[in-house]
């Protein structure tokens, strides 16, 4: 008996040992996100075996398929709850771009109907560029201000998702096309939402065998909002002239006179909306989103304290607790004490932030990290100008009979509103299966690197064959076909394009103190293509109209493509932040 309890108390001597070590070693801290209160607690020891130190040196980055790979599922990922709130979060910016992309070439017409069309064209790509432009100058600050230890990701996510509604209530209410780019503007020099996201999924998420799923819910989102946004732009646009009935003169809802300010007002009701989606979804911020900075997350977050009340007090009237969570003293309370938890739980101390030594610039940014950041400037540019110039060229009116003389030829679809937004939401059906279900497997077999090798061409293959969409027969049998296949081959290639640029950035980074930093660039940076992409496509748009020569820009965007797909051929994976 004496035996049995030498051998339990060294047993239990070594763990200690080992755990001491192994915080020494990791030098950081985890906490757990399911009281109102933060525990330092060392994460579980791997078991060693015989090839993981020669793992760590001479593969630190798997390029093909593996059984780490195979074992990550959607439904394995870890903290599914703050991974849904920041899900709900993202959804909001492109279902409010979408939206207001459905219906913005009427708009600007409404502002000035006697522009020609070439001109609403630029019009619409410099509204696309205020947003984009103010998002480059602004998300470096941002990311430098969600790495500071006073302030932290999560108040920065809220402070942009408040810039995000002011500028879609401002831009609803515009009456002219200055207002509407002041708005814009200030909605881009507020939200720096995508870089604190990813950096807040890269402090989650751990392991590279969930990153594939984890970072794959951002571009998600777009493809959601792709999905919703132009049909709920496309019918909620102008109720006042599409549902006259309703909201019309002599209507229900609008009495003898209408609706004022529909009538005043006719492309705000989908950005009033709007907003209140983008409200619906800081308050899931504030209430249900913990904060992941190293040293931020220990301080006392009164938004997540009551949105813990709120849920207790809500289960507590469903389900009877018969448990509660271990304090770092087990022996002081009891596992089925129900009593107060704030009476009988220490007050846990701050811990002393560790000490990441501040890589030097040069450390910081290496050859791999600037070509990396590049690929993603030229793969956000064309993207985004595809974006930007769909939405213009599905409206334009087509060019008149006998005006195509070889490679010369103009004009657009000449699709109506709720056309354009069928057309825009045929793109995100298209995306959204391929993303849950092809892409995960696809990435797991194939390598990050490799597959975003391998789809990155498809998109120069549809902006080579978009403008030839003008030459087919203004007939639905045949243009909506044509419209899909084009489609189809760009939202396969942005599948695999977005969230392998996503994580060739996140792993290129091994020093936590400038993750936050290193995103907010990678952010400053991919504005700065989405401000280029759309100008020079609506300006290039224009041109084309202008002077019959429509495929110009569509041509030079394919071969702007290509070069970026050269380019992949100079970069690697990086090994990432150790845990």
């Amino acid at each position: 008996m004496g035996s049995s309890q030498s051998r339990e108390h060294a047993g239990h001597a070594e763990t200690q040992s080992q755990t001491q070590s192994y915080r020494d070693r990791d030098d950081d801290t985890v906490t757990d996100d399911t009281d109102s209160r933060s525990f330092q607690y060392v994460a579980p020891i791997p078991e060693p075996t015989m090839n993981d130190d020669d793992d760590d040196i001479d593969d630190p980055v798997r390029s093909n398929g593996n059984e780490a790979e195979k074992q990550a599922t959607w439904m394995s990922l870890p903290k599914k709850s703050q991974l849904a709130i920041l899900t709900f979060a993202r959804l909001s910016e492109p279902l409010t771009q979408t939206s207001l992309q459905a219906y913005m070439f009427y708009q600007l017409k409404s502002f000035d109907p006697s522009l020609p069309d070439s001109t609403i064209s630029a019009q619409a790509g410099m509204l696309q560029a205020c947003f984009t432009a103010a998002q480059f100058v602004s998300s470096v600050f941002w990311g430098r201000l969600a790495d500071a230890d006073a302030v932290g990701r999560k108040k920065v996510l809220l402070i942009g998702l408040l810039g995000t509604s002011i500028s879609c209530l401002g831009f609803g209410f515009s009456r002219s096309f200055v207002t509407a780019a002041v708005f814009r503007t200030l909605g881009g020099m507020l939200n720096s939402n995508i870089g604190v996201m990813r950096t807040m999924i890269a402090e989650m998420i751990e392991e590279k065998k969930f990153q594939a799923r984890a970072f794959l819910l951002l571009p998600m989102c777009f493809n959601i909002g792709v999905i919703i946004g132009p049909v709920f732009g496309g019918m909620l646009a102008d109720p006042a002239g599409s549902y006259p009935g309703l909201f019309g003169p002599g209507s229900v809802l609008g009495g003898k006179d209408g609706v004022w300010w529909m009538q005043q007002w006719p492309y705000a009701l989908p950005n009033v909306l709007s907003g209140i989606f983008i409200f619906c979804s800081m308050v899931a911020v504030f209430l249900g989103l913990d904060e992941t900075h190293v040293i931020a997350r220990y301080r006392d977050d009164w938004g997540r304290n009551l949105g813990r009340r709120l849920a207790r007090s809500v289960s507590r009237n469903r389900i009877p607790r018969y448990y509660r969570p271990l304090t770092d003293q087990p022996e002081d309370n009891s596992l089925y004490d129900d009593g107060d938890e704030n009476e009988s739980a220490p007050t846990p101390t701050p811990p002393i932030r560790p000490q990441y030594k501040r890589p030097t610039f040069r450390q910081t940014w290496t050859r791999n990290v600037l070509l990396t950041l590049l690929s993603n400037f030229l793969v956000a540019f064309h993207t985004s100008a595809f974006n930007s110039m769909t939405f213009t060229f599905l409206p334009t009116p087509r060019a008149p009979e006998g005006s195509w003389h070889g490679i010369f030829f103009g004009g657009g679809l000449g699709l109506p509103s709720p056309r354009v937004g069928l057309a825009t939401a045929i793109i995100g059906v298209i995306g959204l299966p391929l993303q849950i279900f092809v892409y995960p497997g696809m990435q797991a077999k194939m390598g990050t690197l490799s597959s975003f090798r391998t789809f990155l061409p498809f998109s120069a293959i549809a902006y080579a064959l978009a403008p030839f969409l003008v030459l087919i027969p203004r007939h639905p049998a045949l243009v909506w076909p044509a419209f899909t296949f084009v489609a189809a081959l760009q939202v396969i290639s942005r599948t695999f394009a977005l969230p392998a640029g996503i994580i060739l950035v996140n792993n290129c980074v091994t020093n936590p103190a400038v993750l936050g930093t290193i995103h907010g660039v990678a952010q400053s940076v991919s504005s700065g293509a989405r401000t280029l992409g759309p100008f020079v496509g609506g300006w290039g748009l224009g041109l084309g109209l202008q002077y019959n020569f429509i495929g110009g820009v569509w041509w030079f965007l394919a071969l702007e493509a290509m070069a970026g797909w050269l380019l992949l051929w100079t970069i690697y994976e990086g090994r990432g932040i150790g845990r």
